[in-house]
């Protein structure tokens, strides 16, 4: 197994929250960390239809056979059993006790709000990092097949070529979490829904143009992008909410958070036509934005990422708030720095003013430096 960042994340949970919820897309690890980082724990899934069954009719005796807590894989399936585990963790009052792992973030999340709020620590966990990955001396040398392999660990732990993995990771997991979440049928439809939001990663999302373009209303559109962020296979990315004086766009952008599923979703399948693909600057720039969402969730934090975008094109592609100030991050997939590449930065300092800390700058090449106008990052310092 890739050591994991967030491992010391759980251990620090543990002493704090009877119950530990761990979630994430299908095959990001869950449960393959659960069990390395609590080994003497019993793990049981509810994906088992015995076990299932055996938690729904008698939660009360399912429970009593972990004097000492357990793993409960995929724990969305049976609800009905939060209650019952808000009983046992009250009366034994014992910190670290069960850990539930999740791949549907909708019905997971309501058990949790609903029975057992206070109780649980929470860790989502999304596919490999860079850093994991660079960690484990697996990181690609080329950016482009970097980003076309992504983080998903079954792409590193057996000889298996995204080519083959992808479909039947989409068919098996994307196409099922539809058919259990919004009951679609015309799976067809849902897929050309995918691969449109696919094109769409890194631009300002308009439900209306995308429900349009794939035959489906805005509302269905909405609840479409809701499973898949449920599924955590995508997130919208905010506006900042503060305008400094400006009209500000109000409208997020889309991200998928593997690059490996969206190089696939768009017919990419070789670095040669990455490297010519006309959305391979958007696709540079969700690499990027979904590894400081990895950093953010691995320590156990909300993501709290977000752009900013005036109503005259002015824009910082990626900002979030810092102790010392607000971090405005640039992000150009170019491996040769241009200095101009500062101007969208020294524009937002202008109307930020004390409030914003020095630039960066994210770029497709080797190296890092400061320059008069911040601090320049090549692609491979985002793993380190």
């Amino acid at each position: 197994m890739i050591p994991r960042a967030c491992l010391s994340t759980l251990e620090h949970l543990t002493r704090g929250f009877p119950i530990l919820a761990l979630t994430g897309p299908r095959q990001s690890g869950k449960t393959t960390l659960a069990r390395h980082a609590f080994p003497d724990k019993p793990y049981v899934s509810l994906e088992n239809p015995d076990e299932r069954e055996f938690a729904e009719g008698d939660p009360r005796r399912f429970l009593a056979r972990f004097h000492r807590g357990a793993i409960i894989d995929e724990a969305q399936r049976c609800p009905g059993l939060f209650s019952w585990l808000q009983g046992e963790v009250d009366e034994r009052r014992r910190m670290g006790e069960f850990v539930l792992t999740g791949s549907a973030q909708f019905d997971l999340l309501a058990g949790i709000t609903q029975s057992l709020a206070g109780r649980v620590g929470r860790v989502e966990l999304l596919p490999l990092s860079a850093a994991e990955i660079n960690a484990a001396g697996l990181l690609p040398d080329d950016l482009d097949a970097a980003l076309l392999t992504g983080g998903y660990p079954a792409l590193f732990d057996r000889p298996l070529a995204g080519s083959d993995w992808f479909p039947n990771y989409v068919a098996t997991y994307v196409e099922r979490d539809a058919r259990q979440l919004l009951a679609i049928r015309d799976l067809g439809l849902f897929q050309r829904f995918l691969r449109l939001c696919a094109a769409r990663s890194g631009q300002l999302l308009n439900l209306a143009a995308l429900g349009a373009d794939c035959g489906i209303s805005a509302v269905t559109a909405r609840e479409w992008l809701e499973v898949l962020e449920a599924s955590y296979l995508v997130m919208r990315l905010p506006p900042y909410h503060r305008n400094f004086g400006k009209r500000l766009v109000k409208t997020p952008k889309l991200y998928f958070l593997d690059t490996g599923l969206l190089t696939w979703l768009l017919g990419i399948r070789d670095a040669t036509t990455l490297a010519l693909h006309p959305l391979r600057g958007a696709i540079f720039e969700t690499w990027v934005v979904s590894e400081f969402a990895k950093q953010r969730f691995n320590l156990g934090q909300p993501a709290q990422l977000y752009f900013w975008r005036d109503n005259v094109g002015h824009e910082i592609d990626l900002l979030y708030e810092t102790p010392i100030g607000l971090q405005a991050v640039e992000i150009k997939s170019g491996a040769t720095f241009a200095p101009d590449w500062f101007d969208a930065c020294n524009t937002w300092y202008r109307f930020a003013g004390a409030q914003a800390h020095r630039p960066i700058v994210v770029f497709g090449g080797d190296g890092g430096y400061s320059r008069d106008g911040g601090d320049v990052y090549g692609w491979r310092d985002v793993a380190a």
